[in-house]
């Protein structure tokens, strides 16, 4: 490791009724990676396509830091490259809509290409899947969607609604609460397992839900699922 290596930086690319909770779990746990990992200096962007402000699914606005273009680069100044991308879910209406954006699935397959990691929360999964960017991976997303991401023959899903799946640098998350657990295996993975320690004990991360209800099993593809957009070119994706 050099005396000054690069930072670590994590784009999380927002979009208009995003999760908030999809978004604001990795922003948090990520945040106090930053405090403890001394290795690299770590930043967190929220990116929007044109750098707008969005209103989530819950309501609360969410300002972003860049814009598609400024990771792009333009008029010959040098673009940015996430060292992890992180791909918030949406309602069904939402991420429905989003399968069909071909600026945001292409700037998923342009970071794709050089990230390190490439990892998603909930119904997140499908827009990674929609690009051809799950496929030969293991793979979950929301109990709900799971009939969904079975027709993507050649994404492995995952049985029995795990929190998170890691495949190599893919890395996918249940249904939003899922991506604490997930980011915090994200961060021992990276950092270490007493970093991730520290992490879970600040944010005080011991679940005893005072409820335990169960999670249905079967059912059906309730979206109308629109024709993948594959990475074109095809991504050099990391293995």
């Amino acid at each position: 490791m050099s005396n000054n290596p690069p930072p670590f930086k994590i784009a999380i690319p927002i979009y208009e009724r995003v999760n908030l909770f999809d978004v604001t779990s990795a922003c948090e746990m990520f945040y106090w990676m930053s405090q403890f990992w001394n290795e690299r200096k770590v930043t967190i962007d929220l990116v929007e396509a044109r750098g707008r402000v969005v209103k989530t699914h819950a309501g609360p606005r969410l300002t972003p830091d860049k814009s598609f273009a400024d990771y792009r680069g333009k008029a010959g100044r040098k673009g940015i490259q996430a060292q992890l991308i992180w791909v918030p879910g949406a309602s069904d209406d939402t991420t429905e809509k989003m399968m069909g954006d071909s600026d945001y699935l292409s700037f998923l397959c342009e970071q794709a290409e050089g990230a390190e990691y490439v990892t998603s929360v909930c119904e997140g999964a499908m827009l990674l899947a929609q690009a051809g960017l799950l496929d030969g991976y293991e793979a979950t997303t929301h109990w709900g969607m799971v009939p969904c991401l079975r027709t993507f023959k050649k994404v492995k899903v995952a049985d029995c609604y795990p929190r998170f799946v890691v495949d190599r640098n893919r890395v996918t998350g249940g249904g939003v609460s899922s991506g604490i657990d997930e980011s915090l295996e994200i961060i021992r993975i990276i950092c270490g397992y007493d970093i991730a320690t520290q992490v879970q004990v600040v944010v005080q991360y011991f679940p005893q839900p005072p409820v335990m209800g169960r999670i249905p099993s079967g059912g059906k593809c309730d979206i109308k699922m629109p024709a993948p957009q594959p990475c074109k070119p095809p991504a050099k994706l990391k293995v």
